[in-house]
């Protein structure tokens, strides 16, 4: 598993997420969004469908009928009901549910540090994880761990 931690310092979930999904729509690989603020959840579909001129990154709320259609599924619960291989936790909330996944993304600000540092550290010495920190520097991002 590969559990990449994204420390977001400018800019909204809903333009980190678009970033990763328009990369993960390319390839072809199905997508869970998972946040429990509904309004952002909301925000977040608004900002996929506007993220590109030339074509919008088709998705859908779990609470919605026909989730396994969706390439991009919006969920409070960390549920593939889509077959998602790749899982970002939006809301900086670690669920033990995100194992599962190949990858996993967690995006957290500076107050969610602190929660993503124990993260962070209880998969410390799992040779099956494969841990990997980005944070943002001039507009990119940049690999640090």
């Amino acid at each position: 598993m590969q559990l990449d931690f994204w420390q977001l310092s400018s800019g909204s979930v809903g333009q980190v997420v678009a970033l990763i999904a328009g990369r993960a729509w390319a390839d072809g690989t199905r997508l869970l969004v998972v946040d429990a603020d509904a309004e952002r959840r909301a925000a977040t579909g608004r900002a996929l469908w506007e993220a590109r001129p030339e074509a919008f990154l088709a998705n859908g709320d779990a609470a919605e009928p026909h989730t396994e259609r969706q390439p991009i599924l919006l969920s409070e619960r960390c549920d593939a009901a889509n077959g998602a291989r790749l899982a970002i936790i939006a809301d900086g909330q670690w669920r033990d549910e995100g194992e599962g996944f190949d990858r996993t993304i967690m995006l957290f600000d500076e107050a969610g540090t602190p929660a993503a540092r124990e993260v962070w550290r209880k998969f410390d010495g799992r040779d099956e994880v494969e841990r990997r920190y980005f944070a943002q520097e001039d507009g990119k991002w940049v690999k640090k761990a």
